[in-house]
């Protein structure tokens, strides 16, 4: 067999299983399973119970299932309403008016969530009928919220880094810190594309807001104080070095519940709700990070990433081509798995090619997540167009139309990213100083 047959093999079982409908995380454990008893003498057995526990029992993993229960929280409160009512007065008279709501309150709440799926939803769930009422274009409405959305995966808490840098074993903080300022920047790209259109589009005619005082814009302001300390209590405690990750995820759970009860949405109900959909979720995550830690160490096994490095070394390509392939290859396994699955199924074998080639991991953290941010908008698979599916009953071919132009401004801010690199470094660079001192 040549030195590239057990690509074949590896890949023939893993899409043979996945076709067939077996949950991600068994399927990545069965391929790592088959390609051990073929490739390998050593005990399947005992390697894979040992991976499994290690990949499991990771410290830094802790950040991930609370982080996720602050977003189930949250995503229980009367979080959107309140957003959407502080936001509004003061997005109101810029070109594109209400639809940059969209923007801002995924914005906001990514700073609170991690998850683009749980951004999605609290936003849309408030904002869909307010811009519908208002008579804002449906294309714009969908397409806005169905890309902004995917902030969550950036701006920090994202899940997505936090299971890159579990997997590689790279600082969380540091991630999160590199997470912030691209994410403001593509939010920006996002606004500036709602402002251009309204303009030049004759279909933007919403009716307009009543035009409002400064003081009441301001007392309206007060409906952001909650979600804003929140934030501040999170990212804050993170950049200022007093808390890790997952001491600050612990923050914002005990931050969440306590608005939450302030808002007296916080009953039983709600909190067992939330503590299951979360428990469900990290369950999944880490049966998927679990597969994939046993996958990585049997295709270690069959010299399969070191073949791989060394046929791209072989290649000669530069720093941009070799970001431009694997742009195209994410965006590829994006249209098929979920982002999670698509980071930790690849870093394997990944990693070697991008710290040979001298690409900084902070900063390629930020990099694979714009592009997985494009995955969540790409049909068939793509995450949020489901989502938005059953919030809204589109069609799906009309959903991922009116999402198009989000891609593309994603596709652009890949390219923004790797000709100014200190969007990603420079926070995490400043941040190691200041601990320092």
């Amino acid at each position: 067999m040549g030195e590239f047959g057990p690509i074949a093999i590896f890949l023939f079982i893993l899409f043979l299983l996945l076709g067939s409908g077996v949950w991600v995380g068994l399927a990545l454990l069965g391929v790592a399973f088959v390609g051990m008893e073929l490739f390998t003498s050593r005990p399947v057995g005992d390697i894979m119970i040992t991976t499994i526990w290690t990949a499991s029992s990771s410290w830094t993993l802790t950040a991930l299932p609370l982080f996720i229960w602050m977003g189930e929280i949250l995503y229980r409160t009367r979080l959107s309403e309140d957003m959407f009512r502080g936001l509004s007065p003061w997005l109101a008279r810029l070109p594109g008016g209400l639809v940059h709501t969209n923007i801002v309150g995924c914005t906001v709440f990514a700073a609170v969530s991690g998850s683009s799926a749980a951004t999605l939803t609290t936003v849309g769930k408030m904002s869909i009928p307010e811009l519908r009422k208002r008579e804002y274009p449906e294309h714009m409405i969908i397409g806005t919220l169905t890309g902004a959305a995917t902030l969550g995966l950036m701006i920090p808490p994202s899940l997505t880094l936090i299971v890159y840098g579990v997997t590689i074993n790279e600082s969380i903080s540091k991630l999160f810190m590199a997470g912030i300022l691209p994410g403001l920047v593509l939010a920006t790209m996002f606004m500036g594309y709602v402002a251009i259109t309204s303009q030049v589009s004759s279909k933007f005619n919403p009716i307009a807001e009543p035009r409002m005082s400064f003081g009441q814009k301001v007392a309206n302001s007060r409906f952001l104080i909650p979600v804003v300390c929140l934030i501040l209590v999170v990212i804050g405690s993170m950049y200022a070095g007093f808390a890790t990750a997952t001491e600050a995820a612990a923050f914002g759970v005990v931050g969440s519940l306590v608005l939450a009860a302030s808002q007296g949405s916080l009953t039983w109900t709600t909190f067992t709700q939330s503590l299951m959909g979360a428990t469900r979720t990290s369950a999944m995550i880490a049966l998927i990070l679990a597969g994939a830690a046993f996958l990585s160490l049997s295709m270690g096994f069959t010299g399969l990433p070191r073949a791989l490095a060394e046929w791209i070394s072989i290649l000669e390509l530069s720093r941009f081509e070799l970001l431009m392939v694997l742009l195209i290859f994410y965006i590829v396994i994006g249209m098929f798995l979920d982002g999670i699955s698509s980071v930790v199924l690849t870093m394997a074998v990944v990693e070697p090619m991008i710290r040979s080639a001298g690409i900084d991991v902070i900063w390629f953290g930020i990099f694979i997540v714009v592009v997985v941010e494009m995955a969540q908008i790409t049909p068939p698979i793509g995450f949020n167009l489901f989502v938005m599916q059953g919030i809204t009953n589109h069609e799906m071919g009309y959903i991922s139309k009116a999402a198009i132009p989000m891609f593309l401004i994603m596709v652009l801010m890949v390219f923004v990213l790797i000709f100014i690199p200190e969007l990603a470094t420079y926070l995490p660079d400043n941040m190691r100083t200041i601990n320092s001192r």
